[in-house]
């Protein structure tokens, strides 16, 4: 027998084997997160009456002394409980793009009843994209539920700095509600 024909009979005793060897078990699919059913809805804040101008304004002070320590230059925003604009400041020196985007924060921390931040991590770190489609979404931290006695009285967004920035600025603001 040539070498040749050794070889190929070699081949396809290999190929043989490996044909009758039963196929590597596969992992089962991993378990869509989405698929859980938790026993209470997440972020089942009442909505209440809607937060005063005097409260609002409060709030945006707060906001904008926290921002002023910082030499951050933000717009801030507060709604009512419905999504509508109640108190607006934009600091010195804050970008014009901002004054919207603030607003969008607010209002999508109402409307949603939770932290803009969800959004963030929804998109960024939990990989679901998804959330980019429905109507209001804002993902970028920043908005910020108004709550007073267990009742969402409103919303503050803050908008100008990075989102970590917003995000601290706003968190003071909120502060002066409770």
């Amino acid at each position: 027998m040539s070498v040749r024909s050794v070889l190929g009979l070699a081949l396809f005793v290999t190929a043989l084997s490996v044909a009758q060897q039963p196929p590597a078990a596969q992992p089962a699919p991993a378990a869509n997160p989405l698929d859980a059913v938790p026993d209470k809805m997440p972020f089942d804040i009442p909505y209440g009456a809607p937060i005063a101008l005097e409260r609002a304004e409060t709030a945006i002070a707060a906001a904008a002394a926290e921002a002023k320590k910082h030499d951050w230059k933000l717009d801030i925003a507060v709604v009512d409980s419905g999504g509508n604009l109640v108190a607006f400041q934009r600091m010195d020196g804050a970008q014009l793009a901002s004054i919207q985007i603030s607003e969008h924060k607010a209002r999508a921390a109402v409307t949603f009843r939770r932290e803009t931040k969800v959004w963030e991590n929804a998109i960024q770190t939990d990989h679901r994209p998804y959330v980019m489609t429905l109507d209001g979404v804002i993902g970028s931290r920043g908005g910020i539920p108004l709550v007073q006695g267990g009742k969402l009285i409103g919303g503050i967004g803050c908008s100008g700095g990075t989102g970590s920035q917003d995000e601290v600025a706003c968190k003071v603001g909120a502060a002066t509600v409770k």
